[in-house]
């Protein structure tokens, strides 16, 4: 037993060297090939920069809402009688929309009627009584005492016919807001109560909210830079466009204007509005979209997206160097114009970028460049 084991391990050990040899030998033999590929100069092709002129755009999330925003409440208290809409509907300025029940305020009515005829009787009576006085005053029939005592009880029952009157007018307004009507055109929004409900003017909750939507105003903020830029330029109007909630672009161009003036501390950003006609009613309040806002920037390098390498939210490119290699160099963009992304710094006019094989190039690289002549960076 024992020459057994004695004849086998050496050829063991053998074996176990050889298999380390061979794939070291493998390793080896792979990574040579890796190097070798590796320093085959790679056909590219360049561009090379230039500075000009560039429309750039900018989007910005908004909220889309009616021009007038109404909401409908209850100035009186009582019971819903009738709703003489649905949800949903358009109605015009001064249609009906709801009635609550109004028998007490009519009541009121005719209660503040009678008061105030009592009160021109009484005014009568004590008129009467100073002209009757006056000549018995200048007769010495009378004193002057009871005259001005007369006086006085008339100017009492005028003021009380003023107090009548105003009473009754208070009485009419109640009685007439048992009938609510719409105070703009436009459409109505969810009708929460129905018909038997107790509506109070404190009631949180609104009958309903109304939205005049012939013209609509789509609020955004933009940066505090973006705004500066956009009070730096000279055009006296801007191209702004609404992209819809299904991607498409709203036909009807809108008008910029600001929606604050001041800058809010707490996020840095100025309140804007843009504003648009709505003739078609396609945009409703509560909706959303994206405003899209054309600036001109002067004496900028364009260059194409696809010539970019996205990493982390950064951009680099490649760019070739006296030597023919490329040097990996990281960019700012302030924008983009189409294909192509407007830099903000990191690149010089002059200077040759790649525009292919972005993904095949590394830092150093050996490149044999082609030079494609351009005369835009955009293409």
């Amino acid at each position: 037993m024992k020459k057994q084991i004695t004849k086998w391990l050496p050829t063991a050990k053998v074996m176990s060297l050889f298999s380390v040899l061979l794939l070291a030998s493998c390793a080896g033999k792979d990574a040579g090939q890796e190097e070798g590929a590796g320093m085959t100069p790679l056909e590219t092709d360049f561009i090379q920069l230039s500075a000009g002129d560039a429309n750039s755009t900018h989007s910005y999330p908004g909220s889309i809402e009616g021009s007038v925003n109404v909401d409908i409440k209850a100035q009186v208290t009582g019971y819903l009688e009738a709703v003489y809409v649905k949800e949903g509907d358009y109605v015009q300025k001064g249609q009906n929309l709801f009635r609550i029940k109004g028998e007490v305020f009519q009541e009121q009515v005719a209660n503040s009627d009678a008061g105030l005829k009592a009160a021109l009787a009484a005014q009568t009576s004590a008129k009467i009584e100073v002209e009757k006085l006056k000549p018995l005053v200048e007769g010495k029939v009378v004193s002057e005492v009871q005259l001005k005592e007369a006086q006085a009880r008339y100017t009492a029952a005028i003021a009380q016919v003023a107090q009548a009157k105003a009473t009754l007018g208070s009485s009419k307004i109640n009685a007439d807001f048992t009938l609510i009507k719409a105070p703009v055109s436009g459409f109505i929004s969810r009708i929460p109560n129905r018909i038997g409900n107790l509506v109070t003017p404190s009631d949180a909750t609104p009958l309903t909210t109304l939205s005049e939507i012939n013209t609509v105003n789509v609020y955004f903020s933009m940066s505090e830079s973006d705004y500066i830029t956009y009070k730096k330029e000279t055009q006296t109007e801007k191209s702004v466009t609404l992209i819809l909630a299904d991607g498409s672009a709203y036909e009807h161009k809108g008008k910029l204007e600001a929606a604050s003036g001041n800058i809010d501390r707490t996020t840095g950003s100025m309140p804007m509005k843009a504003l648009f006609v709505n003739p078609d009613k396609l945009l409703r309040s509560g909706g959303t979209g994206r405003v899209v806002i054309d600036h001109i920037q002067n004496n900028v390098i364009q260059i194409p997206r696809t010539s970019t390498k996205d990493i982390q939210d950064k951009f680099f490119v490649y760019k070739l160097t006296d030597s023919n290699t490329v040097a990996m160099l990281p960019i700012r963009v302030s924008g983009n114009s189409g294909n192509s992304f407007l830099v903000k710094s990191g690149l010089q006019p002059g200077d040759k970028i790649a525009i292919n094989r972005i993904d095949a190039l590394t830092h150093g690289m050996k490149v044999v460049p082609k030079i494609i002549k351009t005369s835009k960076t955009t293409k």
